[in-house]
């Protein structure tokens, strides 16, 4: 963009601002793609009037057309991120994100029409459609980035959701296993699993997966892993859940876990565990159709 048809087109949205950002937020407001009710009353407006003004500013700067790395549309990128990350948690969809630049369109040009000489309208016109453009894909970018991170942070938190480490006992711990296992979800799991171990002096560890549909090589070397950690930790480990399924696949993939106790419920690993600890079960009283037969 020529220096002088940014400081024509500052000129010009300086001057009508107020016009401007009237209509602006009255064809948003009318806009169905926009839900009106993800926004606080007067939201709109202070959005649209700060990003009018930091436009201006860095247009009567002397910005030119590189406006995604030039330091003089800094302040304009930077409001954009934040409207377009807070958006991205408020809900809104990429396309309602994107039209907060794209419909500023409309009033400009037609100010443009108004204001600007006919001979001078079409370059004016031209240096305001490839800012606007550049605005508009630089927000929907950046919206997309705030929703990868949103995604990826539920996915962290639903890893550790879905691994808790439950004391069965003193000295005994039980971390029922749910979903497929892979790299990312077992570093959650050994982590859980050696700071629950830390926090009780836990001497036993019950690794149930009954849950887990399928265990290949890569799933049983994960178990192995985390069974290895606990150990360094002192706690032995003991897999519960094994079904015939399970079993043959074990066996047919040749995976070596001849020394780790393996069982086929929870409660058979849960008995096992109580008798390393040194305890075991009794019943207190006999039923009572045992003792009325004696």
């Amino acid at each position: 963009m020529a220096e002088s048809q940014s400081t024509v087109l500052a000129g010009v949205l300086r001057e009508h601002s107020d016009e401007i950002a009237r209509e602006w937020v009255r064809l948003q407001q009318n806009d169905l793609t926009l839900r009106n009710n993800l926004l606080r009353a007067g939201e709109l407006e202070q959005q649209c009037r700060e990003f009018l003004a930091a436009l201006v500013n860095a247009l009567q700067n002397g910005g030119g057309a590189d406006v995604l790395r030039s330091e003089t549309w800094a302040p304009v990128r930077e409001l954009l991120s934040g409207i377009s990350r807070t958006r991205a948690r408020q809900g809104f969809t990429p396309t309602e994100t994107a039209m907060f630049v794209f419909s500023l369109k409309q009033p400009v040009f037609d100010l443009l029409r108004r204001e600007v000489k006919s001979d001078e309208l079409a370059d004016i016109s031209w240096a305001a459609t490839t800012v606007l453009d550049a605005l508009g894909l630089y927000t929907t970018e950046t919206y997309q980035r705030g929703r990868e991170e949103i995604i990826a942070r539920q996915q962290q938190e639903l890893l550790e959701l879905s691994t808790p480490v439950v004391q069965l006992w003193h000295g005994v711990l039980a971390l029922p296993l749910i979903g497929t296992l892979d790299s990312a979800r077992t570093q959650v799991v050994m982590e859980s699993l050696l700071q629950a171990v830390v926090e009780t002096g836990s001497q036993i560890a019950i690794i149930d997966i009954t849950g887990v549909p399928v265990v290949d090589t890569l799933v049983a070397q994960h178990l192995l892993k985390t069974v290895a950690a606990a150990r360094l930790m002192g706690a032995d480990c003991i897999i519960s859940g094994i079904r015939p399924q399970i079993a043959q696949t074990i066996v047919h993939l040749g995976v070596e876990i001849n020394d780790v106790i393996t069982k086929a419920t929870l409660a058979d690993a849960f008995a096992i565990a109580l008798t390393r600890i040194g305890l075991h079960v009794t019943r207190k009283n006999a039923p009572r159709r045992e003792a009325a037969a004696e």
